[in-house]
């Protein structure tokens, strides 16, 4: 498969345990400076704020006290385009846990895509949507220097090393009854009652495998893939393993629509999308539900909390003098304070918030307007028809 990234080197074709033992090549200077010069609380405090849960955090610290290098997974199927939770908050993570010393593999799921109906099952098209996605992540600033980053393809993964990854799959599948595995079932956004496909009780096994198969010590995925993460551990446990994958779950973005839970690719106004011009995220921001006075629930407010702020360590409000006069806010206990008590108004934050989203995506906007490779993935990208 023709991709950016395939010219990373395949990992080794022995199967190591996931070891918290120090290893001479997870020492070497790759880690980065930085990180060599924090203690292991600092990067403690760095890796665990990307998660809403960990499980288990002492388990994190011991990683981070005896391995200089650990490895952290992510996945993606590539479905459709990337929304900005996908593409912002995901490089903000990726760059917490390198600075920290980490090494993280981004698995792009091809295969798993397929599996699951996406872009009707068409390899191909798949495959397209996964090089977009690499793309908009080297324009945003996911910082991919020194092979601290590798993208890998599961596809070409699987492929090279069968022998290693289908044994795994097998001995998970074997060693769990189907309840079990369809359980797992929220990984692939199905429920439990949804009439499953034999691939879709495929799925869970060899997610569940990426992670042996990828030797991650950490495993930095979204809260709704919790329970596959668990069904890791779980086997570690069958097959007596001492040292489990780490979870480190992050906080899933809610759509900006009134009781939407998450972001939907198929509905455009849910969710702003990483080449989104000015005017649609403006038109966005402007239509998304934004109860005065009420945080809970408040999408708007999610989006500065886990995405502004972090980015920018500020948020930035201009408004007219009669209406309080500029402020700039340095935390989020701050901002909800003002917006509580009705001192910071939707009419005000909403403006700000489209502002500071559109400075973070006009690198995006100006490399897929600029560079001709890009350009035609986004333009095959918008044309592809999204599918459950």
């Amino acid at each position: 498969m023709e991709n950016e990234a395939a010219d990373q080197n395949p990992p080794s074709s022995e199967m190591e345990s996931l070891s918290v033992e120090s290893q001479a090549e997870a020492g070497s200077s790759s880690s980065g400076p930085a990180a060599t010069q924090m203690t292991s609380e600092e990067r403690f405090r760095i890796v665990r704020s990307v998660g809403e849960e960990c499980i288990q955090e002492d388990e994190l610290l011991n990683l981070l006290t005896k391995k200089p290098q650990p490895i952290c997974y992510d996945g993606f199927e590539p479905s459709g385009r990337m929304h900005i939770a996908q593409g912002v908050m995901k490089t903000i993570s990726v760059n917490k846990m390198t600075s920290a010393g980490c090494k993280v593999k981004i698995w792009i799921a091809d295969w798993f895509a397929q599996l699951n109906n996406k872009m009707d099952g068409d390899l191909k098209k798949i495959q397209t949507v996964g090089r977009y996605l690499i793309e908009i992540w080297k324009a945003v600033g996911m910082d991919l220097a020194d092979n601290k980053v590798e993208f890998l393809w599961s596809s070409e993964e699987i492929n090279s090393r069968a022998h290693e990854y289908w044994p795994l799959v097998m001995d998970i599948a074997r060693r769990n009854k189907l309840p079990r595995i369809i359980r797992c079932s929220q990984i692939m956004g199905r429920s439990e009652q949804d009439e499953l496909s034999a691939a879709q009780i495929l799925y869970p096994c060899m997610q569940c495998a990426d992670i042996f198969f990828l030797k991650a010590d950490i495993c930095q995925l979204g809260i709704d893939q919790r329970k596959v993460n668990v069904l890791a551990r779980e086997y570690c446990d069958a097959i007596k393993r001492k040292n489990k994958p780490i979870i480190l779950s992050h906080h899933m973005l809610p759509g900006l629509q009134q009781g939407q839970e998450k972001m939907s690719k198929s509905d455009p106004s849910s969710s702003v999308f990483m080449e989104d011009t000015e005017a649609e995220v403006n038109l966005k921001i402007k239509k998304a539900y934004c109860p005065p006075k009420i945080v809970e629930g408040n999408p708007c407010l999610e989006y500065i909390k886990y995405i502004i702020l972090p980015w920018f360590n500020e948020f930035k409000v201009e408004r007219s003098a009669d209406n309080g006069g500029e402020k700039t806010f340095k935390s989020f206990d701050e901002l909800v304070v003002d917006y509580e008590s009705g001192d910071l108004h939707p009419a005000d934050l909403k403006p700000a918030l489209s502002k500071s989203l559109n400075k973070i995506l006009q690198p995006v906007r100006d490399h897929f307007n600029k560079d001709a490779n890009a350009k035609d993935l986004l333009k095959r990208v918008k044309g592809y028809r999204v599918t459950r």
